[in-house]
């Protein structure tokens, strides 16, 4: 059986895939990476290579998919699927910069935890932001994850590269998954990413945010349970 590795968002623990692990492991050994090494995207890329074996399927959410893409770049010959959950393919425009720069001034105030109470609802489907489990779920990842892996990596987002050019070269079966109501990463850029990549297969989460794997987990699984199936 192939084994999958799964890489954690911003600010997220293994946590954020614990809905995925027991539904994923029939289908072969479940691995979340870590992303507590590396300043850069490309950099966090190297050390979970490192760690990860031979060959194996790949998804990521969020920031994990900007790592899953550069995984892709350093070694296509170890991947053998790709899934790409509520991410990107295109780098930071001048104003999420500037907002992540905002963020990391007052993370390095001292204000972690009021950011993260911040931002942790916009990561969800409106009708979820008042779900306290979810709120504080998402604060605990990132308490746990610390204000200096915070700033790290929204250092290393800001830096990503452009990753859209290489998507028409990927040639393994790929599933391109975003939330209805994802306010991060909109379900345009998934739209975007599942056109370029050749015979990527796009499925939009009905009442879901940006947390699609906590959100949405049946759907979710169902979605990732095929894709490695394919």
């Amino acid at each position: 059986m192939t084994p999958t590795v799964l890489i954690p968002g911003l600010v997220c623990t293994a946590e954020l895939f614990a809905p995925q692990i027991p539904a994923l492991w029939s289908h072969g050994p479940v691995t979340i990476a870590s992303t507590l090494e590396g300043d850069t995207i490309a950099g966090m890329a190297a050390a979970i290579l490192r760690d990860a074996p031979p060959r194996f399927a790949l998804g990521g959410l969020s920031m994990g998919g900007y790592v899953a893409l550069e995984i892709l770049r350093q070694a296509p010959e170890r991947v053998v699927k790709l899934a790409l959950l509520d991410t990107a393919a295109r780098p930071d425009t001048p104003e999420q910069s500037t907002q992540r720069r905002a963020l990391i001034a007052r993370v390095e105030a001292g204000e972690l935890e009021a950011v993260l109470h911040q931002i942790a609802p916009n990561l969800l489907h409106p009708d979820h932001r008042m779900d306290q489990r979810l709120i504080e779920l998402q604060v605990r990842m990132g308490l746990a994850l610390g204000a200096a892996g915070f700033v790290r990596q929204q250092i290393a987002i800001i830096g990503r590269i452009d990753s859209r050019p290489p998507l028409a070269d990927i040639k393994v079966p790929t599933l391109v998954l975003v939330g209805d109501k994802d306010a991060l990463t909109p379900p345009d850029r998934s739209e975007e990413m599942a056109a370029a990549i050749p015979d990527a297969r796009l499925v939009v989460v009905p009442n879901c945010g940006h947390a699609s794997t906590l959100e949405q987990p049946e759907t979710v699984n169902a979605a990732l349970a095929e894709w490695l199936n394919v």
